[in-house]
């Protein structure tokens, strides 16, 4: 990046630093933490969709989909999460090349499953082993974030499950007695006050996501647990043009410091929140500003 970094072996002290840190490897591992924000800016607002869904289902009174959303809940959160991280990466990745199959290829003869290979035709690849790099980056980001999405929907669908059982039900007899429909009901009293007794579980639920998102390492997104490894492992002349050791501690020190950080601020953000949303509630958050005013 800077013009004295041409000839890497005449660098010493600050500068020799200056240009290791802006090497181009360096950049695309300054670049992951975006990639890392971009997967909590999405999975979030996904995972909480999942969970809407998901506890809307179990309190349903169609027993079918009650069952299902109540099955969706107890096994996700009943399995480790590695193993759905890892399992889900693999059956949405050939659920869907096995739909394009079917699309594109109808005259296929051979069986998909040949031993423990998954085979389908050239066509129905996902992506296309024509396509650009960026291409399959983002595909593997979407698995990714589809997977985080499920796993962590069925944890946010049990504490929104219990915040709609949590709001009074005289609240929803009166609206009731107003003439309400069941959907107004929901709509309008269930549903704006369930935040309120959701929100602590879902500020725990968000923290857990922060710390799950090294994951993505083990899921082939090259995010910053990757470079940090990648980056801070022993480096020899003969493999590139900035030799040093072992600097791994270093580079998980700095994954350290931006993860405290990360949840700091989220902290914060999330008390104010909190405060906002419990002023003036029937709640133990409410009587506690009642008494503090």
């Amino acid at each position: 990046m800077f013009a004295h970094c041409a000839n890497p072996e005449t660098l010493e002290g600050i500068k020799w630093l200056s240009c290791y840190l802006t090497t181009g490897k360096h950049m695309a591992f300054y670049a992951s933490f975006g990639t890392v924000l971009l997967l909590l800016a999405i999975t979030a607002p996904t995972a909480l969709a999942f969970g809407f869904g998901g506890a809307t289902a179990a309190r349903s009174s169609f027993t079918p989909l009650r069952w299902f959303g109540r099955s969706y809940i107890a096994i996700v959160r009943g399995v480790p999460d590695i193993a759905f991280f890892l399992f889900f990466v693999i059956a949405l990745d050939q659920g869907f090349e096995w739909m394009r199959h079917k699309v594109k290829c109808p005259d296929w003869e051979q069986p998909i499953r040949q031993g423990n290979d998954f085979v389908v035709c050239a066509e129905a690849k996902l992506p296309l082993s024509d396509s650009a790099q960026w291409v399959h980056e983002s595909y593997g980001f979407m698995l990714a974030v589809l997977t985080f999405a499920i796993v962590f929907g069925a944890f946010a669908a049990n504490v929104l499950f219990g915040a709609m059982r949590a709001v009074p039900r005289t609240q929803l007899e009166t609206a009731e007695s107003y003439g309400m429909s069941p959907r107004q009901t929901f709509w309008r009293i269930m549903v704006p006050q369930m935040w309120v007794y959701a929100l602590p579980g879902l500020s725990n639920l968000w923290m857990v996501l922060i710390k799950a998102t090294p994951l993505l390492f083990l899921l082939g997104v090259e995010d910053i647990v990757y470079w940090a490894r990648e980056l801070g492992g022993s480096k020899t002349a003969r493999f590139t043009d900035y030799p040093h050791g072992d600097w791994r501690m270093w580079y998980f020190f700095a994954l350290l410091v931006f993860y405290l950080a990360f949840t700091k601020v989220s902290e914060v953000v999330l008390d104010r929140l909190m405060a906002r949303l419990t002023k003036g509630q029937a709640t133990s958050g409410g009587e506690a500003q009642r008494k503090t005013a």
